[in-house]
């Protein structure tokens, strides 16, 4: 079962920072290069990258005194009831408007093996390394997670009340997104988005290194106190959690290209056994993926013409027969283990053998320029597919989902150390 509580949030100070909180607020520190770091450490004295990736050699104790001062210093506050926050997203991307839904509240930790919070990325041991040293060291979620859950439909009529009145916080980030929180400490309401929740699964969107962090953080926190609670907030990770069927829930494809492989003729008639092939101009790709997005469909670019594949037989016999249905019907497992192994590629390495493109012109420019002899197109993965695939504790393909836009740090802090509890 899936347990969420609401939490006292600790968020910038609007009687000092102001309510649009624009000059602090940052991508993920995934995300965030040295040159957004030194854009960021420029924007404002008390941008929030300076707890979340500071500069300094020492930066996990820095970002530590750092919040110990701002919390001092009354740059940071903390609400004085447990509450609840929808979070909203305003964004445009290829000429429409979308508003992405959710709410941030405490979510219970599990281990993967519970099948309560379930992956569908695989982890590295370096990041988690990294967000594990932070979280030690501020003993303070820094930025939620992001997971997708399904609604019965009444978290969104809750949402679509709260958002009637004004934003408690709000700011616009580097792409233009524009983020809203709204705080929900209202009982009735609270107890209504735990009901929705309870008897549910949850997947990972994004965030598995930090989620995994929490877990062995609570671990190790459980260690050191013999006597510990179930309430207490180590137990819990801050956590943004979005509907399944929210409209503003995008997933971007991510284009493969490979560096020094491209189709030959005695691949094509191979290819051809499995898939129809037609010549298409490349400016229906989008159209030709989309309308053919009910089996696995590709569109390849190489040598200045552009082929549409969709497939039309059986590829079983390519697959691992303890792969699930969902898993084996991914477009990325089929380009991996069809049209690659056919072109006797395997295991390629990033940025020697194969580059990754989130926008398909990017992926033809890159074909143009010779950087990659050629590109493989594919639709974006469907939220429901990422939870069908969770749900046989199955890691999809690295880059298989991409979704837009990030969830923006710097709105809400969750304390976790072993004197809170919620």
């Amino acid at each position: 079962m899936v347990e969420i509580r609401p939490f006292k949030a600790l968020h910038y100070n609007d009687a000092l920072i102001g309510k649009d909180l624009s000059k602090v607020i940052t991508q993920p520190y995934d995300k965030i290069d040295a040159e957004m770091q030194e854009e960021y450490y420029g924007r404002h004295e008390h941008n929030f990258v300076k707890l979340i990736l500071p500069k300094e050699e020492n930066r996990y104790e820095m970002a530590a005194k750092r919040l110990k001062e701002w919390k001092e210093e009354k740059i940071i506050t903390r609400d004085k009831e447990p509450t609840i926050y929808v979070y909203t997203q305003e964004f445009e991307l290829r000429g429409r408007k979308y508003t992405r839904r959710g709410f941030i509240a405490a979510m219970r930790l599990h281990p993967f093996e519970d099948r309560v919070v379930l992956p569908h990325e695989k982890t590295h041991k370096g990041p988690k390394e990294d967000r594990l040293n932070m979280l030690r060291a501020t003993k303070t979620n820094l930025e939620a997670g992001f997971v997708l859950y399904k609604d019965n439909g009444r978290v969104r009529e809750i949402i679509d009340e709260v958002i009637k009145s004004s934003p408690d916080l709000y700011g616009v980030d580097d792409y233009g997104t524009i983020t809203r929180l709204y705080k929900v400490n209202d009982e009735e309401k609270i107890r209504t988005i735990q009901d929705v929740l309870k008897d549910e699964q949850v997947v990972i969107a994004d965030g598995h290194h930090r989620y995994e962090t929490a877990v062995y953080f609570r671990d190790e926190m459980r260690s050191k106190i013999p006597n510990w609670k179930d309430n207490n907030a180590f137990n819990y990770r801050m956590t943004y959690m979005v509907s399944l069927d929210d409209p503003g829930l995008i997933v971007l494809p991510t284009h493969r290209l490979l560096a020094n492989v491209k189709i030959q003729d005695v691949h094509w008639e191979k290819i051809r056994e499995y898939f129809s092939v037609e010549e298409i101009d490349i400016n229906e790709a989008e159209k030709f993926l989309k309308e053919n997005g009910n089996t696995n469909a590709f569109v390849v670019y190489q040598d200045g013409k552009t082929y549409g594949l969709v497939r039309n037989k059986d590829v079983s016999q390519f697959m691992n027969e303890e792969w699930s249905e969902a898993y084996r019907s991914l477009d990325a497992v089929v380009l991996r283990e069809v049209i690659f192994k056919i072109l006797g590629v395997k295991d390629p390495k990033i940025d020697e053998d194969i580059y990754y493109e989130r926008w398909i012109e990017d992926a033809v420019e890159k074909v143009d320029k010779g950087i990659a002899k050629a590109a493989f197109l594919l639709n974006p993965t469907q939220p429901e597919k990422v939870l069908e695939v969770a749900k046989h504790l199955e890691r999809m393909p690295q880059k298989t989902t991409d979704f837009y836009p990030k969830v923006i740090s710097g709105f809400t802090m969750m304390p976790v150390d072993e004197d809170e509890f919620l």
